[in-house]
């Protein structure tokens, strides 16, 4: 090689590696950037240490903020930090605080202590102690019928931060982000029916673990995934819509959750209730109010939290459990609960401008993860033969799969009779007879629904025998299931209390997920909102 060609292959190699120090450092930058725009600190009780969920963080005369995550934490934009800003913190039971948020550190996770405020008569304003003390249910009753004066019956908006989830011991999985506009009608108005969303901006979070098979829907057609002595439906909508139904004080005129029922009608019908001490949130007086009920095998749980001065509905609590059930998760050993929860709701509304709205919803739900070397893995209607193709995922024995009595096939709780089974492949083919038991009405009903997944058990429900076997001789489902802890949350930043719909937008489609080719509307103001993702690990 010649002198001058080498030469030119340093300069080249010399030129390429300064292009790489630059590249890294330039990737060093932005990642240490990224980590810096934002404050992350964390709520704990000063006494016991605990984290604080569910506190209210909010920016002083901006009316944005954030809700503190189930470990304690929260982040705010660095911006806020050169601005002055001063973060007022409240939460139920403890005394509010203000903070500068230049004190702040930009690089330590920040502890914050909060004190816990206990309730003394003299902070209350007593005018007549000669007052007719009101029962539990009174102080319900009127909260109720107060609900049309506290809360907005016109048009407004909230924007906030959106986000499931998946708990696996005390690890996020499956962690999903959104921020979005909902545009509200009114309390008069069906939430369901007139409720308008915009999505901001959507995340799937790849920095949380993932897990695809606790990331499927619920299927109680083959048992893959569900929920242990309960169903949850879908509304006809996705995982927000779902989210929503499950606030029963905005939706106080229909059938909301299992057990509180019309929250107007049936709560103080369905259950007991008693009056336990009250408690302060800034300078405001909360009736505390726990209602309950017991059902075969289940039993539910519930607190309200209502202003002494105007009845408001600050906080409601519901959980329902199951008694029988011997799962417990490692929490719930500690805390010395024998129930296993199937679900609860927390929500929580704010003052302003003299009306309640929504300051968080937050629904958890425990589900069942089935896995199996010999399972169902579908079941088509098949509306042309009339027939159900019932799907495994390895082929079945031929003789044993033919037995009829390995099979039922259940249409509004009576058994339809089989007159043919066939095994094709993976497939077993199962033939109801169109005289008996209504089969001809099912396949018709089944027509219009247009997807057996939209069904519920209580109308069509199948039954495998374990007798039925694969080629490699496994039996049906003889495999392990797991548990997981399903959560979707929504924590209000920012609340307008009049605004309109906007007529020349696009809207979410409630019909699909909110992570699946959903339309994308960025205001002028996006970076005003930010997500609250929370820290890689729950405490124990």
């Amino acid at each position: 090689m010649s002198i001058l060609k080498q030469r030119h292959l340093n300069l080249y190699i010399g030129f390429f590696r300064y292009c790489t120090v630059l590249l890294c450092l330039a990737f060093t930058i932005s990642v240490f950037s990224q980590e810096q725009d934002f404050i992350n600190a964390k709520l704990i009780d000063s006494q016991t240490k605990e984290p604080v969920i569910f506190a209210t963080i909010r920016i002083k005369d901006l009316a944005r903020g954030v809700i503190s995550n189930t470990d304690g934490g929260f982040k705010i934009p660095n911006s806020f930090k050169t601005l002055g800003n001063v973060l007022i913190i409240s939460s139920m039971g403890y005394k509010s605080r203000e903070i500068l948020i230049s004190e702040l550190s930009s690089i330590d996770l920040n502890i914050i202590q909060l004190e816990a405020r206990i309730f003394e008569l003299s902070e209350a304003v007593v005018k007549a102690k000669r007052k007719r003390k009101l029962s539990a249910e009174e102080i319900v009753r009127r909260a109720i019928e107060a609900i049309p004066r506290n809360f907005p019956t016109n048009s407004f908006s909230t924007i906030g931060y959106y986000r499931d989830y998946q708990l696996d011991e005390n690890s996020y999985v499956n962690l999903n982000e959104a921020i979005l506009e909902v545009y509200d009608q009114g309390f008069y108005e069906l939430d369901q029916e007139t409720t308008r969303v915009e999505i901001y901006d959507y995340k799937v979070n790849y920095d949380f673990k993932r897990d695809t098979l606790a990331q499927q829907p619920y299927d109680y057609t083959s048992k893959r995934k569900t929920i242990d002595k309960a169903y949850l439906f879908n509304y006809g909508g996705n995982e927000f819509t779902i989210l929503r139904i499950h606030d029963a004080i905005r939706n106080y005129k229909i059938d909301s959750y299992a057990y509180v029922h019309r929250l107007d009608t049936d709560l103080l019908n369905n259950h007991y209730f008693s009056k336990e001490s009250e408690t302060l949130l800034d300078d405001d007086v909360l009736y505390t109010i726990k209602f309950r009920k017991t059902y075969p095998g289940f039993s539910a749980l519930g607190r309200l939290f209502i202003s002494k001065k105007d009845y408001a509905i600050h906080k409601m609590e519901y959980a329902v459990y199951d008694l029988w059930s011997r799962k417990m998760d490692k929490k719930q050993k500690k805390r010395g609960n024998n129930k296993q929860l199937i679900f609860k709701i927390i929500v929580e509304y704010q003052k302003v401008d003299d009306l309640m709205y929504l300051n968080y919803i937050s629904f958890q739900n425990r589900f069942q993860l089935f896995s199996s070397p010999f399972m169902v893995t579908d079941i088509i209607p098949d509306l042309i033969e009339k027939r159900f193709k019932v799907k495994f995922n390895n082929r079945p024995y031929g003789e044993v799969a033919q037995i009829r009595g390995n099979y039922r096939v259940m249409y509004k709780g009576k058994e339809l009779t089989l007159t043919k089974i066939a095994v094709r492949d993976n497939t077993v083919l199962l033939y109801p007879d169109l005289d008996l038991g209504g089969a001809h009405e099912m396949f018709k009903e089944i027509d219009k629904v247009s997807n057996i997944k939209k069904i519920g058990p209580e109308f069509l429900n199948f039954e495998f025998a374990k007798e039925i076997i694969d080629v490699k001789g496994h039996h049906l489902n003889d495999g392990v299931y797991k548990e997981y802890n399903q959560f979707r949350e929504f924590f209000v930043q920012q609340v307008k209390t009049q605004t309109n719909v906007p007529k020349d937008t696009l809207y979410m489609k409630k019909d699909r997920p909110i992570y699946k080719d959903q339309i994308i509307v960025k205001p002028l103001n996006f970076s005003d909102y930010w997500m609250n993702t929370p820290l890689q690990n729950i405490d124990k």
